[in-house]
């Protein structure tokens, strides 16, 4: 039935495979149920938002869940969807101290309101079908620098995740010189189990090299801690065994339909919405995209049941905002379930089920998700394999190439999807009109790079 349901056949893939694909998805995204809490609380920054601990793992958990199926269920895409880290941090730095400053009395309740509008503009513009217009823009060869920019981002999360890389004042980041650091060393054994894994074809070889990394970081627990080069890191880590396997799952009550609509409508926050709904929609874009390009997903450079993918996604944020947490969006981890063998709706709704199922198991999911040199191997490993799309771009004609170059470079060193897709987006007409051939730029093309010049002199300076 789940064959027929899913179209294995069609995508040449098994139950089996998408089983453990969605496993593998989930557990390189599962970090999010322990910081989306600490972020949305104010637990991670030190200063209390109001939003209670408890309510914001319930809404994470459940918002995942829901997203990841539908996504699965209704457009048929091996991607999982969870609150976004970068707008979670938005969320706490940007709309709430705003929402305060505009007087709002509880100003978490404003900035749940902000994205709840962001949503409703993200599903009208998905059904108006402007957003498949927007992918029409894309060229092909900036379609797979998306693929290919997506990859190095990972990887670098990975890096920094292991303590391989760490802050620097003067350079921005730099090589840990530590490298008998429990943590750098548990990376790179790590690593090269999950790489001969890899080379040597194996069966569900990321999830393996994470089971094998958890076992070192269990027999070495002693010496696994926030000290030394891990201090200075960009997340410093330390890992705890499970005190138990189970526990009762937080109520979502506190946060549950806590939305203020009618804050998010004034006019201070609602130059927010619209940066909230450029950032979703861009990452999502970019994310959809680089997972699909590197999934073989892609039909003559364009995604089939697009609007399918971008309803599952603008509803997933409407339901995230209405439990309590901030923008769903589609997750980069993914293309590790990818990598495993996922082709199917299938991989998107087993992660989705493992969030639910993640709720009386946190005990045992914080083990794992709290201490990230644990699937910091596999991000490497996934980012390798997805700069291969580097090869597809059309080096040979600048119009093609310094737009797809700026992308590839600028979503890792900007560390955002949203922004580095942007920079090419905007390159990418104006280097057609230099050459004389701005008809290959169509007119949406070039009407999306204004209005993302605009947003960056006038929107985002103001709200930065």
């Amino acid at each position: 039935m789940l064959a027929r349901i899913f179209r294995l056949d069609e995508s040449g893939t098994t139950v089996g495979t998408e089983v453990l694909a969605g496993a593998t998805t989930f557990l390189t995204m599962a970090y999010i149920i322990f910081v989306q809490p600490a972020v949305l609380s104010g637990a991670i920054t030190g200063s209390a938002t109001g939003m209670d601990l408890g309510a914001v793992t319930a809404a994470t958990c459940l918002a995942a869940a829901f997203a990841s199926v539908l996504m699965g269920w209704y457009a048929r895409y091996p991607i999982a969807l969870a609150p976004g880290m970068g707008q979670n941090f938005f969320f706490v730095l940007s709309i709430i101290p705003a929402a305060a400053a505009a007087g709002h009395p509880e100003p978490w309740k404003a900035a749940l309101g902000v994205v709840f509008v962001s949503g409703v503009i993200f599903l009208l513009i998905t059904v108006a079908g402007v957003r498949e217009h927007v992918m029409e823009a894309m060229s092909a060869s900036m379609k797979s620098a998306v693929g290919a920019g997506i990859g190095l981002f990972i990887a670098f999360i990975g890096l920094q995740n292991a303590t391989v890389v760490l802050r620097d004042p003067g350079t921005a980041v730099r090589l840990n010189p530590d490298f008998m650091s429990p943590d750098v060393l548990l990376f790179f054994v790590g690593l090269g189990v999950t790489g001969v894994l890899v080379v040597r074809r194996i069966p569900g070889a990321l999830l393996l090299g994470m089971g094998a990394t958890l076992a070192g970081a269990m027999l070495c627990r002693p010496f696994l801690s926030a000290t030394g080069g891990a201090a200075d890191s960009m997340l410093a880590t330390r890992f705890e065994p499970a005190s138990s396997l189970v526990a009762m799952p937080p109520s979502p009550a506190p946060t549950l339909l806590a939305m203020d609509i009618s804050a998010a409508l004034s006019w201070q926050l609602l130059p927010l919405v619209g940066l909230v709904l450029f950032m979703d929609v861009f990452d999502t874009m970019g994310t959809l995209v680089g997972v699909s390009q590197r999934a073989g997903l892609l039909k003559d450079g364009k995604l089939p049941r697009a609007r399918k993918a971008f309803v599952a996604d603008a509803v997933g944020t409407l339901a995230g905002a209405a439990l309590g947490t901030s923008t769903v969006t589609s997750y980069i981890e993914s293309a590790a379930g990818v990598e495993q063998g996922g082709r199917s709706g299938l991989t998107a709704v087993v992660a989705g089920l493992f969030f639910l199922l993640a709720l009386p198991f946190t005990p045992v999911i914080g083990m794992v998700g709290s201490y990230p040199p644990i699937t910091a191997p596999a991000l490497v490993l996934v980012g390798a394999l997805m700069l291969r799309a580097v090869a597809e771009i059309e080096w040979d004609d600048p119009t093609e190439g310094l737009p797809a170059f700026l992308t590839v470079v600028g979503i890792p060193f900007t560390y955002s999807i949203a922004d580095g897709v942007a920079l090419g987006l905007i390159a990418y007409p104006v280097l057609k009109i230099a050459a004389g051939r701005g008809h290959e730029a169509g007119a949406v093309s070039r009407g999306l790079a204004l209005l993302l010049v605009a947003y960056f002199l006038f929107l985002r300076s103001s709200v930065a």
